[in-house]
């Protein structure tokens, strides 16, 4: 029943910028760790960024300074602000979540994953 909802993506020319959410809802007790992935045709999935248990989010290299994460635990949504994109930045870009559901035991923790949002980065 757990639910992750990815919007934001879309068309931009190389150095603009788009801002992706996601918003988990659903049979939701606690959500643990909650992550931006992407992958582009032909390419392994690569993790974007992270948030850890300790509240620090991590980046992958090839987007440092240029991507911003954000969290907002009330509402269980997480974003992805995207600067300076480049054409390499091409992919689908997924949301991931590890929820912890009602009903389950606390020691079991539920992976899910979001559809995918389109991003596009061409002149």
């Amino acid at each position: 029943q757990v639910q992750l909802v990815e919007s934001g993506g879309g068309l931009v020319q190389p150095g603009g910028s788009l801002r992706l959410t996601c918003a988990a809802s659903g049979n939701i007790f606690s959500i643990n760790t909650m992550a931006w992935y992407r992958q582009a045709p032909g390419k392994q999935r690569e993790l974007v960024a992270v948030f850890t248990s300790g509240e620090r989010t991590n980046y992958a290299n090839s987007v440092k300074g240029r991507f911003t994460a954000s969290r907002d635990n009330a509402k269980n949504t997480v974003y992805l602000q995207m600067n300076s994109l480049k054409p390499e930045d091409t992919a689908v870009y997924y949301c991931y979540a590890e929820v912890l559901e009602y009903g389950r035991p606390r020691e079991s923790l539920i992976e899910h994953w979001g559809q995918g949002t389109q991003v596009t980065v061409s002149s």
